[in-house]
């Protein structure tokens, strides 16, 4: 009977679905799609989503052939426009692309370069050592997704030209349209993103855009990046300069800018083996949380891979040896772990490759493994001479890890009384969780309420079908601020590991979260948007992946109930608020809720637990280097980037209760 009822759901289901084919396969079912009509008919193959990333994807490849030529010696500045029609223009001085004829295609060499997938200069070895795109698609697939796209080329005294349209059509062959200075050389390619592709948005994020060109001048010393915003809306400042003679250096003294570094200099190594090239820069701050950044060919690998491990190798072999040749560690002592040596750090670690391979086709894991050998080689080698060279500074970070190994085993002890041994914990929760009946962690809903008052409330109003309630006493610990035993110590931060149940730091499973929606529901006000920040902050240190994966939101409680008679409508900002004004007319009652707990059980679920009518803000961790950064700003020690960000954000501020 079971077996004739799931053979009848699967007949159904498939029904619905309409994944049965009646047709025949035969020859005419094979589609071979000419040019570059396979880029706009699979977009996501090649720039990965046609999202906002994606779009601004479009700028890094043509960025990148600029970087390449100047990588390879040629070029010293590049220039990236964004004009007031969202057309992107990027120049560089280098070489200028080749103007003649492609003797395998026929066409011009920039022809063949915008139209053909796989052609390039970056193959054989001879025109680039390194790149960051290494297989010839960039130029294409940005032409292939403009809905035009234009080049300029100077050398020789010449310039040269040829424009394309809709999704790479050549309009007329390259030409010589004019004379140019004969010093000038390069090449300018200017193109708008195709609409129809773009469908989300077409308009480039000036922050995205603008911290990105600041990287690669970090990371590759000496090259001018300008980067020019011509939109009239755009109320920043219009032009910046990006150019560090201290490359990575510098970069490390720019992301530890918010934290208090406990030595003086950075840390700083470069060299090459086999045509591996390193660099390597570092520096220790008073912090718990290691910032450990690293670069293939300019591609932040994310991930980490080869790279980062034979940094990890180097720092924990050349700290560990350093501490037992100076005593700082007795013959009876233990080996301080990787994670001790690193606590603290901020790294960037950045290497370019002839040939890397990696993991995946995102490029966010370097797999070479001659390249683990070569850092922790190159790295290991020249932060012995550091710690030889700087033995007061050696001082300081041997005693850093020492005290970070003590913290860890205080840190394991307090662990341990986190980890949810059975369901029957729950009840015993001090955080009074309050569970849902499903066990189905798709449809299940955990909200994190401010104070008992709401919490009450929250409960009440529920669907206690798929909603849980944990409501939270007061503010949590700043994790930014507090070692890991502290931490794992703390009732309300140990109330919400047991109940999310998927673990924490590098013990975390997603696949074990019981709820796929974890909601932060805190009052409009300035205590409630420090809670909401303290929760995010434990988030992003202790549960990223968590966040990583979109399982955080944000509740958006309404700012105003307004009431005409039976009628009442809610405002969820001051600009509805007038909208609803303007529409109910006079002798209206408004009411200005300053806390959840000001709303009834029917009012709360009706406003912001209904799915049917809530809004809920998901949070995406976006930049991981920014979003750390703003973390270390707002909630660690130092008080004067914190000021400083007060002030230029003041004006901005609205509903705040004084």
């Amino acid at each position: 009977m079971s077996e004739e009822k799931n053979k009848n759901e699967e007949m159904k289901l498939n029904e619905e679905l309409d994944i049965t084919v009646t047709h025949e396969y035969s020859d005419s079912d094979i589609q071979v799609l000419d040019g570059l009509e396979a880029v706009r008919k699979r977009p996501g193959m090649y720039i990965a989503s046609t999202s906002v990333k994606g779009l601004h994807h479009l700028v890094w490849e043509i960025v990148d052939n600029g970087i390449d030529e100047a990588m390879a010696g040629y070029a010293t500045t590049i220039k990236v426009i964004v004009d007031k029609d969202n057309v992107i223009t990027v120049e560089d001085d280098g070489r200028g692309m080749p103007t003649g004829i492609n003797e395998k295609t026929g066409k011009s060499t920039i022809e063949t370069i915008f139209t053909v997938l796989h052609a390039g200069g970056k193959f054989g070895g001879g025109a680039y050592k390194v790149s960051g795109g290494l297989h010839g698609v960039g130029a294409s697939v940005v032409n292939a997704l403009s809905e035009w796209l234009d080049v300029s080329v100077y050398h020789d005294g010449k310039e040269y030209y040829v424009k394309f349209v809709n999704g790479g059509n050549v309009v007329e062959p390259l030409k010589m349209i004019g004379s140019c200075d004969s010093a000038k050389h390069g090449s300018k390619v200017r193109f708008k993103a195709d609409p129809t592709i773009f469908t989300e948005t077409t308009i480039y994020e000036h922050d995205t855009l603008r911290d990105r060109l600041r990287q690669l001048a970090f990371l590759n010393k000496g090259i001018r990046l300008e980067f020019f915003d011509e939109r009239e809306e755009e109320e920043k400042k219009k032009h910046y300069v990006f150019q560090f003679a201290g490359g990575l250096k510098e970069y490390v003294q720019y992301l530890n800018k918010n934290r208090t570094s406990i030595h003086e200099d950075v840390i700083y190594s470069e060299g090459h083996e086999n045509g591996i090239q390193v660099e390597v820069a570092c520096q220790y701050n008073d912090g718990y949380n290691p910032n450990v950044y690293t670069f293939c060919n300019n591609i932040n690998t994310v991930e980490g891979g080869t790279h980062e491990e034979g940094f990890r190798l180097a720092l924990n072999r050349v700290i560990n040896k350093y501490a037992r040749d100076n005593n700082f560690l007795k013959e009876k002592d233990d080996n301080l772990t990787s994670d001790d040596c690193k606590e603290g750090i901020t790294a960037i670690i950045s290497v370019k490759h002839p040939d890397p391979q990696y993991e995946g086709q995102t490029k966010t894991k370097l797999g070479n493994t001659e390249v683990r050998k070569t850092v922790s080689s190159i790295f290991g080698a020249q932060l012995e001479r550091f710690l030889m060279e700087n033995p007061d500074q050696a001082k300081i970070i041997i005693e850093k890890a020492s005290l970070a190994s003590q913290a860890r085993m205080a840190a394991k002890k307090a662990r341990e009384a986190t980890r949810r041994k059975s369901a029957l914990e729950i009840s015993a929760l001090p955080g009074k969780l309050k569970d849902c009946l499903s066990k189905d962690a798709s449809i299940s809903e955990i909200y994190i309420v401010e104070g008992n008052s709401a919490g009450g409330s929250a409960q009440k109003g529920r669907d206690s079908h798929f909603q849980a309630i944990l409501p939270l006493r007061g503010k949590i610990l700043n994790v930014e601020k507090a070692r890991q035993h502290r931490i794992f110590e703390n009732a309300e931060i140990r109330s919400m590991i047991t109940a999310f149940g998927c673990g924490i730091l590098d013990e975390i499973d997603v696949s074990k979260l019981r709820y796929h929606k974890i909601v932060i529901m805190t009052d409009a006000d300035v205590d409630g948007a420090h809670i909401r920040t303290l929760l995010l902050t434990f988030f992003y240190r202790y549960l990223r992946p968590v966040l990583e994966g979109g399982y955080i939101y944000i509740a958006q409680p309404p700012l105003y109930k307004v009431q005409k008679g039976q009628a009442v409508r809610y405002a969820y900002t001051d600009k509805q608020l007038e909208e609803i004004k303007a529409e109910m007319g006079d002798r209206i009652a408004i009411q200005r809720y300053k806390g959840l707990g000001e709303m009834d059980a029917e009012q709360l679920w009706e406003t912001t637990m209904n799915p049917e009518n809530r809004t809920l803000i998901r949070v995406n961790i976006g930049d991981a280097e920014a979003a750390d950064q703003n973390f270390s700003m707002l909630m660690g020690e130092e008080v004067e980037p914190r000021k400083n960000f007060i002030v230029e954000n003041a004006h901005f501020v609205e509903n705040l209760d004084i």
